[in-house]
């Protein structure tokens, strides 16, 4: 692997990376504290790809961008690569500020517009089961039962109705190329990649990231999913079209090359994952929460709690559907699994 760009865009600023496609980062407030997102020209106006957060500190970037490097011109367009707040945020400004057209797929814009109407004050019963059957400890179950949990429309500009539908397979034009989009599961539902068919870009999202590996999560809303399965098929049938040559525009971090490369450490990193978890149970049952040590090989603080136990649960269940882990008994509330 290789990165073609040392360093990050400044706040305020773009690197371009290919002729007409601008690199631009936004601020995060939490532990991966940016997202990458990208302008592609388009006649007089710009492609955008993902937006942010929908928060002061993103829409005083966007204000910034789109008086400097994207100089005054209107947003035509925006692609959402997948759902989450970090990428959509702001697709609904966008396209109340400059009518811009949003392309996403189907299951990604139902996901986000239902998740943006459903707001709670309090955790739902559902989830208090499921962080219990989980193996949440009783004081932080406690504390989450009181708190407000959060909420999508925190951070998500309310999204109209009117979308155009990304299709797996079908051929898309923006950014003066022709793409190929790439359907990714696991990370998120239907999450988009576009591969170039005219130059050696490709738009990877969070399915394809250098470095770090996007959390793989089982949520209260499907606590049966196997987004572990889901991922590793997904990056199998990606390998099929990575090639070296290709430079990958990220959701986070730097874009780089050699994808082939890339897809095979993600594999391979779940699939140790996995045999770590599968010896430990051998050795004796553990709720998912007590397999935090031997899936992470690090301690887990109370900020990542939440995404360490849901990728806990994720990984459990695609052993349980393999018939690898079973139910070895209960503590408490909590289900012990056992090889």
């Amino acid at each position: 692997m290789a990165y073609p760009f040392a360093a990050p865009p400044e706040a305020g600023q773009a690197t371009a990376v290919a002729p007409g496609v601008l690199w631009m980062r936004l601020p995060l407030p939490m532990a991966l504290d940016h997202v990458n997102v990208y302008a592609l020209e388009d006649g007089e106006g710009w492609t955008l790809v993902d937006t942010g957060f929908d928060t002061p500190a993103s829409r005083g970037a966007w204000d910034a961008l789109l008086a400097g490097p994207l100089a005054g011109r209107p947003v035509r367009r925006v692609i959402g690569t997948h759902h989450h707040p970090d990428h959509i945020g702001l697709a609904g400004w966008f396209m109340a500020r400059d009518g811009a057209e949003l392309l996403m797929s189907r299951t990604a814009w139902l996901t986000a517009r239902m998740l943006v109407l459903d707001r709670q004050d309090r955790a739902s019963p559902e989830a208090l089961a499921f962080w219990r059957r989980a193996g949440m400890p009783a004081d932080l179950l406690e504390q989450r039962a009181t708190e407000r949990p959060f909420n999508f429309a925190d951070v998500v500009h309310p999204l109209p109705l009117g979308f155009t539908r990304l299709i797996d397979g079908q051929q898309v034009s923006f950014g003066s190329r022709r793409w190929r989009v790439a359907m990714g599961h696991g990370h998120a539902p239907c999450h988009a990649t576009f591969w170039s068919l005219d130059d050696d870009l490709v738009i990877g999202g969070d399915q394809l990231l250098p470095s770090i590996s996007p959390n793989l999560g089982v949520y209260p809303t499907e606590p049966e999913a196997d987004p572990v399965g889901e991922w590793l098929d997904s990056c199998k049938r990606m390998a099929e079209l990575a090639e070296a040559r290709h430079l990958v525009l990220p959701g986070h971090k730097l874009p780089f090359t050699g994808l082939p490369t890339r897809l095979r450490q993600l594999i391979d990193n779940h699939g140790n994952a996995l045999d770590r978890m599968v010896a430990a149970l051998r050795e004796g049952p553990r709720t998912a929460v007590d397999c935090f040590d031997i899936l992470f090989k690090r301690r887990i603080g109370a900020g990542e709690f939440g995404l360490a136990l849901v990728e806990a649960v994720a990984h459990v269940n695609h052993l349980r559907g393999k018939g690898i882990v079973s139910v070895a008994g209960h503590q408490g509330d909590a289900v012990l699994w056992g090889a």
